[in-house]
């Protein structure tokens, strides 16, 4: 069963398809659904992604199908939501196999929540930011993720250099050997390789140069892991 927002979102979609053949912008969904914020849109879908309903077309920007619809496709949307999208969800037609003609604009791109810095080398602190960094959707899969610039030098042997932008799935929980944000003792954040030791939660890096570093486990808490890497060449 999808909730109201869920609903409200994939007749927004089907709705612009029909009438346009491309996929509304994040802004566009996030007016017409009355949300405070981007990433609310890019949960909701996410979400619908999961059930079935919707999928994200690879390698195109705002390129989004709708596979299937809720049973009650006939019931009406909310006002606000109406009233944004200039009536376009007043009443929502079937939609046709294809929605979406070839050739139309490739350009679906999420705009991530960009909270600071990330040590990749002694933990430093995670600043907390009000920027977005946008991001092909097609990096990414399914659940909340959010970006950090990567700051030194500890994870070159696995690709991760300084100035890099860490895509990082929220998560509390990962399995020996992956990457993750862990902050530790509550003050400081660092992008390492996991591993649990003898009752000890070792952070390892990819440098030889540097140290694993070794902590108790309730000094350590994994808010995130790894999910991919963008690097502007200047």
């Amino acid at each position: 069963m999808l909730t109201r927002k869920q609903h409200e979102l994939i007749r927004f979609i089907q709705t612009r398809l029909e009438e346009t053949g491309v996929s509304p912008s994040f802004e566009e969904m996030k007016e017409a659904l009355d949300l405070k914020s981007k990433s609310g849109v890019h949960r909701l879908i996410s979400a619908l992604e999961e059930r079935g309903f919707i999928r994200r077309l690879p390698n195109r920007a705002r390129a989004l199908e709708v596979l299937r619809q809720p049973d009650d496709v006939t019931s009406r949307p909310t006002p606000r939501a109406a009233a944004n999208s200039n009536d376009a969800l007043a009443a929502l037609r079937p939609a046709p196999a294809a929605t979406r003609p070839s050739g139309s604009p490739a350009n679906d791109v999420i705009e991530l929540p960009l909270h600071g810095r990330i040590a990749a080398g002694m933990p430093i602190e995670a600043l907390e930011g009000q920027s977005t960094l946008p991001v092909p959707a097609a990096l990414l899969g399914a659940g909340e993720h959010y970006a950090l610039e990567v700051s030194g030098d500890s994870m070159i042997e696995a690709g991760i250099l300084d100035g890099d932008f860490a895509l990082v799935k929220r998560t509390d929980s990962a399995r020996d050997g992956e990457i993750v944000v862990a902050l530790v003792r509550g003050e400081e954040a660092t992008l390492k390789y996991l591993r649990r030791q003898n009752g000890k939660v070792v952070l390892d890096p990819a440098n030889s140069a540097y140290e694993p570093q070794i902590y108790d486990p309730g000094e350590v808490i994994v808010q995130g892991k790894l999910a991919g890497l963008l690097r502007r060449y200047h």
